[in-house]
């Protein structure tokens, strides 16, 4: 059986443009998993689980509403919301997975498709360092590659990043390669640009495995890393933005939208 399921490996670039210039580099890998897919790779895999330990796994609780077996509700009540919903649509998440149990994701993303495999709505669950987390959902106005879609911020990321700002998204929907572009902008122009980009592998035992042990700690190095670039922007005197509490930690904004 050919699994729509697969590994991207690739790397992870983020390059700030104001107010002091910074840039980092990182070689990742991302999981897209077919939620459909993801109870039989789990039964057949001594490497992957579902909802369950193993050597990488995905649990549904570290999305959407934080609870087990509840993510496909979860993103079928945002397309509701949206007016985005059909029957039978299929949903794909590119995230990373838990390894050795651990996992931190700044960005989730959530392809869905129409009965007829039109690309209908994207969804941009964004995670801070705080256990919060907010969705984007947005429409695809157009299935033509690469995609664009923009939205205002509504969600605390960084303490070096104002919430004054627009996030604006280039998607090179998964096919061999896949690529995610977010520009950041204020009033006074680009702020922030940050990519993931990736080749495809077949998701199998053996190639997890690999993966595995080509990034045995990729997880604990993001949130890691996350610490130590803030050390680095603070080292170089960048302005530090003041946290809101938020109402709720778990939220969403309907985009009306995908144009800029």
């Amino acid at each position: 059986m050919t699994l729509r399921s697969a590994i991207y490996h690739g790397k992870v670039m983020h390059r700030r443009l104001r107010p002091k210039p910074h840039s980092l580099t990182y070689r990742v890998f991302s999981l897209l998993l077919d939620l459909d897919e993801l109870p039989a790779l789990s039964a057949s895999s001594w490497v992957f689980g579902h909802n369950r330990r193993a050597l990488v796994s995905f649990f549904d609780s570290d999305h959407g509403e934080g609870i087990k077996g509840g993510l496909r509700a979860f993103v079928e009540a945002c397309l509701r919301e949206a007016g985005r919903h059909e029957e039978g649509m299929r949903i794909e998440v590119l995230c990373y997975p838990r390894i050795l149990g651990y996992v931190f994701n700044p960005l989730t993303v959530y392809f869905c498709y129409a009965p007829d495999g039109q690309l209908r709505t994207i969804l941009y669950e964004v995670s801070n360092t705080y256990a919060e987390r907010h969705t984007y959902v947005i429409p695809v106005d157009e299935a033509r590659a690469p995609i664009r879609q923009s939205c205002d911020k509504m969600f605390y990321v960084s303490p070096f990043m104002p919430m004054a700002c627009r996030y604006h998204f280039v998607i090179a929907p998964p096919g061999e390669r896949l690529r995610v572009r977010i520009d950041e902008t204020d009033t006074d122009g680009p702020l922030l640009v940050a990519t993931f980009s990736g080749e495809r592998a077949p998701l199998t035992d053996l190639g997890l495995l690999h993966t595995f042990l080509a990034h045995p700690l990729m997880t604990m190095k993001v949130t890691m890393g996350i610490y130590w670039e803030a050390l680095r922007l603070w080292g170089k005197g960048v302005p530090v933005h003041a946290r809101a509490k938020p109402i709720s930690k778990i939220a969403r904004t309907i985009a009306v939208s995908s144009k800029s």
